[in-house]
C-alpha cells in the first residue's frame, strides 16, 4: 500500500485504464471557455493529486470506499488547442459509449458535450446543477459557446429536461431578462441565501422532488462554493456555500437516479493549500460514495 504522498497521480490512486469499466473518469484540460481568469485547464490534475488524500478508508455515512469501486481513470481527452468548436466535437465523440463518466473540467463549456453524448444514449436527463451563476445566458459576451452558456444550448438542443432540473447557489449578478427566460423554461433556482435559511435537509427535499425517479445529471461548478472555502476559481463570487452544505446535501440524494456528472472550473493557480482542488476530489468521492448506496445505479 501506498502512503498518501506515494499514491500515483490518477483518481484516487487507480491503476484501470479500461474505457469498458462500469465508472469511468476523464480529465478534460480545457478553458478557452471562460470570460474572467483563465487556468482551469490545470484542473484535473490538481484534482487527481488532490484526491489522494481520500484513501484512508471508508466513508463515514455510507460506509463504503469509493476507491474500491469498479472505477477506471482514461487520463485525460483530447482537444482542439484554441477551437472552441472543434473541442467540443472531439470532447462528444470521446464521451460516446463511455457507461458513467465522471468528468474533471476544464471550465463550464464542456458540460455541453458531455450532455449531447449522453442524451444520444438515454435521452434528456434531469440535472443538479451548483453554481453561483445559471449558465444561460445565449452566448458569452459574443461567443456562442462558452462557459457561461451550457445550459442555455443545452435546454435548446433538448438535452435536459427544464422541468426536472434545479440550479443550487445562485448568486452572482445576472440580466433579469437571462434569470426570467431560466424560470420560463421551467428550471427551478435555489439561490445560496436559500441554502443558508432552509438549510441541506430542506434544499435536498426540493432537489428530489424536482429530479423525481428519472435519470439525472450532477453538475458541479466550483464557484457553488464560496471562495473562503474554494478560491481556486475563475469567477470566485461571495456568499457561497460552505463545503459542509454541499456534502450535507449530497449525502441526502442517495434516491437520486445519476447517470454523470462533472466537476468544473478548478484553476490551481489561484488556490490556497489545495483546498479548491480537494473540495472538488471530495465531491467526486461523494458521488461514487451515493452510487455505491444504490449499486444498481453505478451501472446506467
Amino acid at each position: 500500500m501506498y502512503p498518501t504522498f506515494a499514491t500515483p497521480h490518477n483518481f484516487l490512486g487507480t491503476a484501470n485504464r479500461d474505457r469498458e469499466a462500469k465508472l469511468c473518469v476523464a480529465g478534460i484540460p480545457f478553458d478557452i471557455g471562460t470570460t474572467n481568469r483563465p487556468g482551469a485547464r490545470f484542473g484535473p490534475h490538481a484534482i487527481r493529486h488532490a484526491s489522494r488524500m481520500l484513501l484512508d478508508g471508508d466513508h463515514p455515512q455510507f460506509w463504503v470506499d469509493p476507491a474500491t469501486m469498479p472505477l477506471a481513470d482514461l487520463g485525460d481527452f483530447s482537444i482542439a488547442l484554441g477551437d472552441i468548436g472543434e473541442s467540443l466535437q472531439l470532447i462528444e465523440t470521446q464521451a460516446q459509449g463511455l457507461r458513467h463518466l465522471l468528468a474533471l473540467g476544464g471550465d463550464h463549456t464542456i458540460t455541453l458535450p458531455l450532455l449531447r453524448a449522453l442524451a444520444s444514449r438515454v435521452g434528456p436527463v434531469g440535472l443538479v446543477h451548483f453554481d453561483a451563476h445559471v449558465d444561460t445566458w445565449p452566448d458569452s459576451f459574443g461567443q456562442r459557446y462558452g462557459h457561461g452558456s451550457p445550459f442555455f444550448h443545452a435546454i435548446n438542443e433538448g438535452l435536459i429536461d427544464p422541468r426536472r432540473s434545479i440550479q443550487v447557489g445562485i448568486r452572482s449578478p445576472v440580466q433579469r431578462s437571462v434569470h426570467d427566460w431560466t424560470l420560463q423554461q421551467g428550471v427551478s433556482i435555489v439561490p445560496a441565501m436559500a441554502v443558508h435559511e432552509d438549510g441541506p435537509a430542506a434544499i435536498a427535499a426540493r432537489i428530489r422532488a424536482v429530479i423525481g425517479d428519472g435519470p439525472a445529471y450532477l453538475s458541479f461548478d466550483i464557484d457553488a462554493i464560496d471562495p473562503a472555502f474554494a478560491p481556486g476559481t475563475g469567477t470566485p463570487e461571495i456568499g457561497g456555500l460552505a463545503t459542509w452544505q454541499v456534502q450535507a446535501i449530497l449525502r441526502r440524494l442517495e434516491k437520486v437516479r445519476f447517470v454523470g456528472m462533472d466537476v468544473v472550473e478548478v484553476a490551481p493557480a489561484y488556490d490556497v493549500a489545495e483546498v479548491t482542488a480537494l473540495a472538488a476530489a471530495t465531491i467526486v468521492w461523494e458521488y461514487l460514495a451515493l452510487l455505491s448506496a444504490s449499486p444498481d445505479r453505478s451501472q446506467n
